[in-house]
Parts: C-alpha cells; structure tokens; sequence
C-alpha cells in the first residue's frame, strides 16, 4: 500500500510543483507552530462565541421566531454562492506545495467574476428562492446576506495565503475585532426595530470588515494574470472539494425547506437557535483545530508515521476539547436555553439535547474531512457526504410531520452511523485499524458517559435551586469529573492537552 498522499495512490496534477520526499520540514518548528496556532484560534473563537452567545440573548428577547427562521432560511442558500465562486480554489492554495504569482491571481479572478455573477443571479431570482422555502419575506433578506457572501470570496486568496503561513494569531484577532463590531451593530438595530435586518447587518458587517484588515495583512495585490493550466489543475483538486461542500450545504437548505413548508418558519427559528447553542459549542472546543490540521496534515503527508500522529493527536484533543461542552446541552440544556434565550423557546430545549448527542459521536468528522484534503484525496471524502448527505435528508423528510423532535432523533441516528463508516474510510487511508480508532472513540465516550453522570447528580442535587445556580454545580461537576476520566483512561491525551500550553521560548527558538 502506498503511503498517503504518496506514489501511485496521488492524482496526478494536484501539486503541481513538488519538493523532493526528502525535505520534510522540521517537526519541532511545526510542532510549535500548530500548537501556537491552535490556542490562538481557541483564544479568539472563545471570546467571539461568548461574546456572540450573550449578542443572540439579547436578541432573542427583541426578535421573534419567525425572524430567525427567515434568516436561517436565507442563510441556506448563500453557502451556494461562497462554494460555486470559490470552487475550492483557497483550499487548494493551502495544501499546494509552492503557490506562485500566477497561481494566486488566477485563483483570484475566477472567485471574484463568479461572485458578481452568482450574486447579479442572486438578486434576480431571490422571490422564486423564498417561495420554495414558503417565505416570501425572505426575498429581500436573501439579497442581504449574499453580499456578505460576496465579502468573504473577495477575501478568500488572502486569507488562504495567511494560513498557509500559519498567520492564525493575526488571523485570530481580525475576525475577533469585525465579529465585536458586527454584534454591537446588530442589537443596536434590534433595538432600533430592525427586525430580522438586525441579524442580516451582523454578517454584513463581520464579513466586511474581516475583508479589508484581510487584505491589509497578507500584502499580496493580485496581478492581471490568468492561466488556464494552473486553473484546471486546481479545479481538478477543488471541484471534489466544492462537490463536498455543495451536498453539506444542500443538507441543511433541503432540511430547512421541509420544515418551513410542514412545520412552519416559528420551528425552523427553533431548530436555528438549538443549533446555534450546538454549533457555538463545538466553535469553543474544536473549531480552532480545524485551520490548523489542514495544514498540519499537508505538511506531514510524506511520512505515514508523522501523519499518523498527527491525526490521532488532533482527533483526541477535538474528542477532549468538545465532548464535555456539548455534554453541558446535552444534561443541562433545560437550563441553558430558557436562561440564555428566555421562556419563549422552550421548544428548542429537546432538540438542542439531541443535537449535542449527535455532534458529540460526530466530532470526529471535522477531522477526517481535514485529513482528506491535506493529504490531497478529497474525492474519497466525496463518496463519503454524498451518501449521509442524501441519508440525513431522507430521514428528516420521513420524520417531520411527527414534529422537531424526531427530526433530531433522526440526526442521532445518522451520527452513529456515519461515525463507524468514517473508521473503515481514515483506517484505510492511514493504514490503521479501524478499531484503533474506536478506541480513541470509546475512551471518549467512558468520560462522556461518566462527566454526564455528575452533571445528572448535580441537576438533581439542585433541582430546588435557581436555574443560574444549578447550572453553576452542573457545568463544573461535567467538567471535573470529564478531565479525571481522560487522565486515567487517556493519559496520552491529557499529556497532549498540556503539551499546548505555551512555554517561554528561548532567544534561538525566537529568531
């Protein structure tokens, strides 16, 4: 068997320009690289997810449901735009071995004339867009958060170039500054009656603003060149890329479709604000390795034992680093929801709890989807989305007319599935066994179960108490509890855990 991202098993054509197998570069240099990476991104995401947990508080208590559940709608379908102009060019300008001149400003004029196509059809055919989704309010609101879409693809060759660099702590502060900015716009306009223009000027904003101190900080100006080699060399490598991303943002778009149209836009704004709870958990523990492993997993791809050792190390931490928040929704999201958003979303509280079940047995997809794209073999993860792609559609569209509630039963059962799948798929591709990873997998899942155990002893213990208090005893009880079980079951990873605390660094590590 080939070692990945090596010999035959490479498609020809994705690199075009390789250095000899031989100039592995340092592990000790990369090492701390990523590290330093990673707690910057972990840094930032904190304060931008708890600064934009208490901004969607305060909203929710000046919009309505329906507000949410229109921008939620109009939200599926700019993911298109980002996707058809990017065709998965700034993901290859990450992995590539040398990006020249050429390369990048042909990868720049394609995203920005694809863009303002895609943004011009956009705004014509908003109104058929919303009536699919028997929204015709949302028309307008779909024209709005397309030009935020339009933000980020001008962006887009920039921001690749400084991650390529590993330039995540200025990264990280650029999009702390534009997403405070953006909040503070959109509860003032909340405030000011905006209605759901409140949420659409947030994306507006954020984006906009990461947009210009983006292209400050990579000092790269893109010159009137296009090459048609370079460009199909990278569309060869992107439009599997692209594929995937288009069926993962097919999902939601379809699943969204079907539950405005069964069960109204007032559900679909409860089942965008559970899944904004879920998703800014996961944002807190584990989004930060995302940016990173790509480029980790790109750099160590000659060397199956580096690779290997790199994916284990980020799937444990992902594991340790998300497992106990969405563990916290999932035992005490009948506090956090009504404490966070108020009484009025009540029926987001079942589905926020299945969410969290279903994001912990899938957390090892951020991963893998990762670890296919570094190592340049993102066909294999096509397969892999386009068929729990179409299942998670299928299995929503059974269940809706029983309520949100099987909806989220449903997204439970296709986690688990999907998580066994992913095994076989990476342990053929790392060349490990799959059980290898089900260990790593199960180890979690001993502190979840344990970690959850004394959040359901706290919740009980102080069922007469407050509801802020008696989330104050659960969430320390979830998480003592969760980092005593992974440093008895996992030492490894709780050694790992510490190896990323930064250390001073000597005046020869410096220069």
């Amino acid at each position: 068997m080939s070692s990945p991202g090596s010999g035959p098993d490479r498609p020809d054509g994705l690199v075009p320009e390789q250095a000899p197998a031989d100039e592995a570069p340092p592990v000790e240099p990369l090492g701390r690289s990523a590290a330093a990476g990673t707690l910057w991104l972990t840094a930032a995401q904190w304060v931008m997810r708890l600064t934009g947990l208490i901004t969607v508080a305060i909203l929710t208590r000046l919009l309505t449901p329906e507000d949410f559940g229109v921008v939620a709608a109009a939200m599926t379908v700019t993911p298109f735009l980002l996707l058809l102009a990017d065709l998965g060019l700034s993901t290859y300008v990450i992995q590539v071995k040398h990006a020249d001149q050429r390369l990048l400003s042909t990868a720049f004029w394609y995203s920005l004339s694809m863009a303002i196509a895609l943004m011009a059809a956009i705004a014509v055919f908003a109104p058929v867009i919303a009536a699919l989704f028997n929204l015709p309010g949302a028309a307008p609101v779909l024209r709005g958060c397309s030009l935020a879409a339009g933000f980020i693809v001008l962006c887009s060759v920039p921001a690749a170039l400084l991650r390529r660099e590993m330039k995540f702590r200025l990264l990280s502060l650029q999009w702390l500054f534009s997403a405070v900015i953006a909040q503070v716009v959109a509860i003032v306009l909340a405030v000011r009656g905006a209605g759901a223009w409140a949420l659409v000027s947030q994306l507006v904003v954020a984006e906009a603003i990461s947009c210009v101190l983006c292209w400050k900080a990579a000092h790269w100006r893109p010159r009137f060149q296009f090459s048609k080699p370079e460009f199909f060399a990278m569309a060869k490598f992107g439009n599997k890329v692209v594929t995937v991303d288009l069926i993962v943002a097919m999902r939601p778009a379809a699943e969204a479709a079907i539950i405005s149209t069964v069960l109204g836009p007032a559900a679909l704004g409860y089942l965008s604000i559970a899944q904004r709870l879920v998703q800014v958990m996961q944002d807190l523990g584990g989004k930060a390795l995302v940016p990173v492993s790509t480029v980790v997993f790109a750099k160590v791809r000659e060397s199956p034992e580096r690779l290997q050792t790199a994916y284990v190390k980020a799937l444990s931490i992902a594991y340790a680093a998300v497992s106990p928040l969405m563990t916290v929704v999932v035992v005490g999201g009948t506090l956090v929801v009504p404490l966070l958003f108020g009484q009025g979303w009540d029926e987001s509280v079942p589905v926020a709890q299945a969410l969290g079940l279903a994001a912990i047995l899938t957390l090892g997809a951020i991963i893998d989807q990762r670890l296919f794209y570094g190592t340049g073999k993102p066909g294999r993860w096509l397969a892999y989305a386009a068929c729990f792609g179409a299942l998670e559609i299928a299995v929503t569209a059974l269940v809706a007319h029983k309520g949100l509630n099987w909806v989220a039963i449903g997204f439970v059962f296709v986690a688990l599935v999907a998580t066994v799948v992913r095994w076989l798929l990476v342990g053929r591709l790392l060349g490990i066994r799959p059980r290898r990873l089900a260990a790593v997998f199960a180890a979690a899942c001993a502190a979840v179960a344990g970690s959850a155990g004394a959040g359901l002893l706290a919740l009980n213990l102080t069922a007469g108490w407050a509801q802020l208090w008696s989330l104050a005893a659960v969430i320390p009880a979830i998480g003592v509890v969760h980092l005593a079980i992974v440093r008895v079951v996992s030492p490894e990873v709780y050694r790992t855990v510490l190896a990323l605390v930064p250390r001073p660094r000597s005046a020869d590590e410096s220069t």
